[in-house]
């Protein structure tokens, strides 16, 4: 079944598309405000599109069912991976970027973004698309199967841009934790975008003005 989504548009007729995915416990309207906020008229009409993760058990939260992507088995985010969790939902996101270019929009002004969890899978979707997209957006979170990445990342995506933004002060995320997912990124050969803020698990001020800058540049 297709994830359930919520959807704003900027105008008739898109040209543009944002598929951002939440983190865990939210839901598709947590970001709704922050794409308000965006200006992206230079852009042209935008459709942002906030798909609902399906609820289920969360290990780490003594198995209480709430919206996440995958389960999170435990706070070591590498050792501990829910493999199965994170591939199944890389499908379901692939499956929302078909059907964007099913409805009409290319797929390089498209661009695929979340946070925390999202991030995760924003990264774990991005880097294998078969379509070459505008770029990646990866918010507060880390780059999952990393030992996997480099053999199974699609050649069509293999210079997309790419936005990291981290929390120096993130006690769910630590800060080393995206640091080492830039590093691995970049090692691959992608054009990284990094930026750090005085924050913890969250988004700030100054990360939504520098995110605004690169959306502009990266769907002109």
């Amino acid at each position: 079944m297709a994830l359930e989504s919520l959807e704003l548009q900027t105008g008739d007729d898109p040209l543009a598309c944002i598929i951002v995915l939440h983190g865990l416990g939210a839901d598709g309207s947590d970001f709704l405000p922050i794409a308000r906020e965006l200006d992206l008229s230079s852009v042209g009409p935008t459709r942002f599109v906030f798909p609902h993760a399906p609820v289920r058990p969360v290990t780490v939260n003594g198995g209480y069912p709430m919206r996440a992507w995958y389960d999170v088995l435990g706070t070591d985010l590498v050792q501990r991976e829910d493999e199965a969790g994170l591939r199944a939902s890389s499908v379901e996101v692939q499956a929302l970027l078909d059907r964007e270019m099913g409805r009409g929009i290319a797929p390089a002004r498209t661009v695929l973004m979340g946070f925390s969890q999202g991030c995760a899978l924003t990264l774990l979707t991005g880097l294998r698309a078969p379509q070459r997209l505008a770029g990646l957006v990866g918010l507060s979170g880390y780059l999952p199967l990393a030992g996997t990445t480099a053999l199974e990342r699609n050649p069509a995506n293999g210079n997309m841009s790419l936005f990291l933004a981290h929390g120096r002060f993130d006690p769910i995320v630590p800060l080393a934790r995206g640091q080492a997912s830039r590093d691995a990124l970049i090692a691959l050969g992608y054009p990284v975008q990094w930026h750090e803020y005085p924050m913890e698990h969250s988004v700030c001020p100054e990360e939504i003005e520098d995110l605004n800058g690169w959306l502009v540049q990266v769907l002109a």
